[in-house]
């Protein structure tokens, strides 16, 4: 795929995400749910909060495309998370998988597993979580990592590439050649298919500083899955969210005001501008 094809890609998603206002439902961290869905709803979705089994197949069957966020553990969720994944596959539909925490807790570590047999086809995470997403699922030879530390990475970007790509590769195999992409978020982000890989470059020091910011991508990637293809989808979130987080930094001196003016950010970008926010073709 060429910059020219990949930017044409981009800005017809943005596009299409604003005429078509998909639903991208989401079974989320309860930490950071309003984030989430505001994020979804500024970029031209539709956002839907859910948490019950039923609830979970009942969306995955009227959504454009799902997002399952592992941030926090709920009992129920040992029933609601295979349930919806295991529907997702069934139906081919896009959906996109934040492994927050992965580590933390037999549960989280046992529902983690599970998604290796009914693989979203969106990875978004930061370093740490994609390098042990990929040993816990046995895929490829992961980089050396002490990390995550909770919910922060220890690694770089550049250390889960191999991993990163690995997952891609065995996502889309698994899910017959639908497409697949793994989305590392860092300094510089890390966008792959598998095949074309793509380092993502902007945002802003600010993203640190508030809560959210990760799972909201995460819940962005999938608002974009219900248009485009996977790979596309994670570029485009992830090239909006830093074009608006390069913006919204210019405008504020403090992280509060930088949320409110980041979502405003969101809304305001353009396709033209998300697409030809600077990226470089690996």
């Amino acid at each position: 795929m060429t910059e020219a094809q990949i930017k044409s890609q981009v800005k017809e998603a943005v596009e299409l995400v604003r005429s078509q206002k998909p639903l991208a439902p989401s079974i989320t961290n309860t930490v950071t749910i309003n984030f989430v869905a505001n994020a979804q709803i500024a970029v031209g979705g539709s956002a839907a909060m859910v948490y019950l089994p039923d609830e979970g197949e009942f969306v995955s069957e009227v959504g454009s495309a799902v997002y399952i966020n592992a941030g926090t553990m709920f009992p129920i969720y040992e029933e609601t998370l295979p349930r919806t994944a295991k529907r997702l596959f069934e139906l081919k539909k896009n959906w996109v998988l934040d492994p927050v925490g992965i580590g933390i807790g037999s549960l989280r570590t046992k529902l983690l597993a599970i998604f290796k047999d009914f693989p979203p086809s969106i990875v978004r995470g930061n370093a740490s979580e994609v390098i042990a997403l990929a040993k816990l699922w046995g895929i490829g030879e992961s980089a050396s990592s002490n990390g995550p530390k909770g919910v922060d990475t220890v690694d770089t970007v550049n250390d889960a590439e191999n991993a990163a790509k690995a997952l891609a590769k065995y996502i889309n195999e698994k899910r017959g050649g639908l497409g697949a992409a793994v989305a590392v978020s860092g300094i510089e982000d890390f966008v792959t298919d598998g095949q074309t890989s793509v380092y993502c470059k902007g945002g802003s020091h600010f993203m640190e500083k508030i809560t959210g910011s990760g799972c909201s991508l995460g819940g962005v990637c999938a608002v974009y899955a219900g248009v485009t293809s996977p790979f596309i989808a994670a570029l485009t979130a992830t090239q909006i969210y830093n074009l608006a987080g390069k913006r919204a930094e210019s405008k504020v001196k403090a992280p509060a005001s930088f949320q409110v003016q980041f979502l405003d950010e969101l809304y305001l970008a353009s396709s033209e501008d998300v697409a030809n926010n600077p990226f470089e073709l690996k």
